[in-house]
């Protein structure tokens, strides 16, 4: 009996340390935005591609015709309400505080600062392949635009959902760096970049399965 009990706690402990180590979150490539010259007026366009406005806008806020990145939206699923979080630069409530390689590890692989995966509802699955280039054009861009120090609403997502690090398990289960059309000239290849990536035309109007991929 000692025997059985000793064996299913070195099991228990295996599969533990196992699930722990596929769904850790991942880090960027050495170097990833090493040598990258940011420029916000670039970075407005890329801002524009990817539609951040559209989820991150306060409904109620707008300086000087610039967006307000106080976040609030409401987005209802199959797994809960998940609500766009504030993404100005305010030092307190958004991201004033981040780094480059911070934001660029959040935008292309869904990782916080404080190594917690990201819901899906944050198109990262697309956004990961954006070049440095773009992503530090961004992040220049975003630091022009008004702070606002509205704190992020937490998700409302119940149980099994609420466990971040299973997420991981998802990621090597739904997110896969290919894309989906192959491109065979230089105005295909822009195209597939402004759609499969910036734009992620898929993580909006693809229909899901039961646990979330496309």
């Amino acid at each position: 009996m000692r025997r059985i009990v000793r064996t299913l706690i070195v099991l228990i402990v295996l599969g533990v340390a196992i699930g722990l180590y596929l769904t850790q979150p991942r880090t960027l490539p050495d170097g990833f935005t090493a040598g990258t010259a940011a420029d916000p007026q670039a970075g407005a366009l890329i801002f524009a591609a990817a539609g951040c406005a559209s989820c991150h806008t306060s409904p109620d806020a707008e300086t000087d015709g610039k967006p307000v990145l106080a976040g609030g939206q409401a987005f209802a699923s199959d797994f809960g309400t998940f609500y766009a979080p504030n993404i100005s630069f305010d030092q307190t409530a958004g991201l004033g505080g981040w780094s480059l390689d911070e934001f660029a590890r959040a935008v292309t692989l869904g990782v916080s600062p404080r190594g917690q995966h990201y819901y899906p509802a944050f198109p990262y699955a697309a956004y990961q392949h954006m070049t440095a280039e773009d992503v530090a054009n961004l992040f220049a861009y975003m630091q022009t635009l008004p702070g606002d120090g509205t704190p992020s609403r937490a998700h409302d997502v119940g149980f099994p959902f609420n466990i971040r690090r299973g997420l991981g398990l998802w990621k090597l289960a739904f997110v896969s760096d290919d894309y989906v059309m192959a491109a065979d000239t230089e105005t295909l290849a822009r195209g597939r970049y402004l759609v499969e990536a910036l734009g992620h035309c898929t993580e909006c109007h693809t229909p899901r399965d039961a646990v979330g991929g496309l």
